[in-house]
């Protein structure tokens, strides 16, 4: 597997010239999100699909994290389709635009750390488009959370999860945690595994997301600031229910992303 390790160079000179353009983009980017937040997703948050229909809360969802993520240099690419709501979406994470990466082609409710919930304006704008926060390292949140997770999946909404836990590093993908395959089963839903790839030149680049002790801020900045390249959004066969077995579920989705994620000669 060919693996590019780091995405810009040590001396990237047209990284001040991006800032100048897509800091203003962003800014009245924000300001439409708050709008679209204010007068169209709190009045729609429990839309949902009918007849393999989006409703247009949902297109308003997509449409701006399309746009959010050009203003990053990205451009977001999908392989594959997505299930119809309501379906459990499981994928791999290495930074926080995952989310508006997978959010480019398909709504669904994402569960994300509390602490974001916390954040100025983004907590907001998260838990308009029906985030479901998780106190990590809490049982008793986690069974709160599986429940909420069951309720929208039974009422039609997909969710998307991240079964590792927490963002990796260097493109290691880690252990993928079966007990949030419960919801799926519970609610009776199918499970499509995503591959969420970055890419330029059709080679993956491992450190687009978090790097090793980078925190929020320091990696907003860079890809802010950096040079163009392919969000790439693999949506996978999906997984074969197994009451008997959730680990194996977990360890199948995990499988196919890892080889989704590859490189192809």
């Amino acid at each position: 597997m060919s693996i590019e390790a780091v995405s810009t160079p040590d001396r990237d000179l047209l990284r001040p010239l991006r800032y100048v353009w897509r800091v203003p983009l962003l800014l009245l980017h924000i300001v439409l999100g708050v709008m679209l937040c204010g007068f169209i997703l709190t009045w729609n948050r429990n839309a949902v699909m009918k007849n393999g229909r989006e409703p247009f809360a949902h297109r308003m969802i997509r449409w701006w994290s399309t746009a959010l993520m050009r203003i990053f240099g990205l451009r977001s690419v999908r392989f594959g389709q997505p299930l119809r709501d309501a379906a459990l979406f499981v994928a791999n994470h290495t930074s926080w635009i995952d989310i508006e990466l997978l959010h480019s082609q398909r709504a669904a409710c994402f569960v994300a750390k509390a602490e974001i919930a916390s954040w100025p304006l983004v907590g907001w704008l998260a838990a308009s488009g029906g985030t479901i926060f998780h106190r990590r390292g809490s049982n008793h949140s986690l069974a709160a959370v599986m429940q909420v997770m069951v309720d929208r999946l039974r009422q039609g909404r997909s969710v998307a999860v991240f079964p590792e836990g927490g963002t990796g590093h260097n493109g290691v993908l880690k252990v993928f945690h079966a007990r949030i395959f419960q919801a799926a089963l519970d609610a009776d839903v199918p499970v499509q595994p995503v591959a969420l790839r970055f890419a330029r030149d059709g080679k993956r680049i491992v450190d687009a997301g978090f790097r090793e002790h980078e925190n929020f801020m320091q990696n907003f900045l860079r890809m802010l600031g950096g040079p163009s390249m392919d969000a790439e959004v693999h949506f996978l066969e999906p997984v074969p229910t197994n009451a008997d077995g959730r680990r194996r579920m977990a360890e199948l989705a995990r499988e196919r992303i890892a080889a989704s994620l590859e490189d192809r000669a």
